[in-house]
């Protein structure tokens, strides 16, 4: 008899155990795919949804995913979830691309199972979500199948030989559970990627998701080190997280383990961890953009140093290492010149003020002209910005409602 009692509490503490591993498993592998950002709105709690997205077809809004049966995914089988995470088929019908079934149709098995495990565990919260505010014809769901027949590529992951167990493991993080591609490829006009541009660069929310294709982030001067510090902290010399990066950092990349972020960055540099050195010559541009230079001592040199190099990479990055500078887009410089940046908090140690945005104080011209000056100082640039493309990104900014309000 007593033989069978400790028979019987093995197996059921045995079981037990098993059942808090795969949640655990659930949950590690939920803040791998950023789950927490797009299911919680401002303010509100973790992955009840009502987080707006903003579409060139209106407005989407992201669901509640926590177990509730009548508002949440409570009464989801292990099938329906798999259904909806690879083929985005929902319970009330096709969901609409936002939710990135088209980068997760690639997550394993046993990956699915774990993510099912996990979020029918979470408290259910009942919480209705507004309304799709869709221009028609995008409203009608059934048309969705038309969409995934056109744009979804259902490709296996590529995984080529050669590659060191440590790339592969980054290949599925980033391409899979990760979703980078998502927001870092260029978009069709059917909002969906184009395959032959991943990991290009796209403008998502009034920032550039930047190119992070290995060869330009090398330009932009990342190394391991430095894509780590990012990845981990949100901040380094080679500049700061913000807009959506800085919310993948905080509730994903940050949560991941050493080996996994060791994945990621040799897959995103490819295996090379040689930086190309950006050219600059600070004088010849300050001769050059004289007024370019003599902004960047009124409204920039006060936290980032008159000679670009900067305060702590939290407060206020050097702008003599920064990627921003180097990068072959100017986009996110002229947007953060514009728009400025919302103050960030990370957690209790690791916060970052606000930075104002200068729209109404500098015109067209002056911003292609500082742009200009710190791009010829230390990115080494020898296509200068115009002040017809400042005028066009200034334009879309304002047309988004992107300026005057810091978000």
């Amino acid at each position: 008899m007593g033989k069978c009692i400790v028979v019987l509490l093995f197996l059921l503490l045995g079981g037990n155990v098993a059942a808090q591993s795969t949640v655990e498993k659930g949950r590690y592998l939920a803040a791998a795919g950023d789950c927490v950002a797009c299911h919680t709105a401002t303010n509100g709690r973790p992955f009840i949804g009502g987080r707006p997205f903003h579409t060139p077809f209106g407005t989407l809004y992201s669901t509640n995913i926590t177990p509730d049966k009548e508002t949440g995914i409570g009464n989801y089988t292990l099938e329906d979830f798999a259904a909806a995470m690879r083929r985005g088929e929902g319970a009330h019908g096709n969901l609409y691309p936002a939710m990135p079934y088209t980068s997760y149709y690639l997550i394993a098995d046993e990956d699915i199972a774990s993510l099912y495990t996990y979020f029918m565990r979470l408290p259910a919260v009942e919480h209705v979500v507004p309304n799709n505010d869709l221009f028609f014809p995008a409203n009608l769901r059934f048309g969705l199948s038309f969409w995934d027949w056109a744009f979804f590529d259902k490709a296996p992951l590529v995984q080529p030989e050669g590659k060191s167990p440590e790339w592969q493991r980054g290949n599925y993080l980033v391409n899979a559970l990760g979703h980078c591609g998502e927001c870092h490829t260029p978009r069709n006009f059917a909002f969906a990627m184009k395959r032959d541009e991943k990991f290009a660069g796209n403008i998502l929310e009034g920032w550039d998701a930047v190119d992070i294709r290995a060869e330009s982030l090398r330009r932009q001067g990342w190394d391991r080190a430095q894509l780590r510090l990012l990845f981990t902290t949100g901040a380094s010399e080679r500049g700061t997280a913000f807009g959506e990066m800085f919310s993948v950092v905080k509730h994903s990349l940050s949560r991941l383990s050493d080996d996994d972020i060791n994945a990621i960055i040799t897959y995103l540099l490819d295996g090379d961890d040689n930086v190309a050195v950006n050219g600059g010559d600070s004088q010849l541009a300050a001769q050059q953009y004289a007024q370019g230079r003599a902004d960047f001592v009124a409204y920039c040199a006060g936290c980032h140093g008159r000679e670009g190099s900067g305060v702590t990479p939290v407060f206020a990055p050097p702008m003599d290492r920064n990627a921003g500078v180097r990068a072959e887009s100017p986009f996110n410089m002229i947007a953060v010149i514009l728009r400025g940046l919302p103050a960030q908090r990370m957690n209790r140690t690791n916060a970052r003020a606000g930075m104002p945005g200068f729209h109404r104080e500098l015109d067209d011209a002056r911003v292609a002209g500082l742009v200009n000056f710190m791009r010829s100082a230390w990115g080494g640039a020898e296509t200068p910005v115009t002040q017809e493309k400042v005028a066009e990104i200034r334009h879309q900014l304002r047309k988004d409602d992107y300026l005057g309000v810091v978000e």
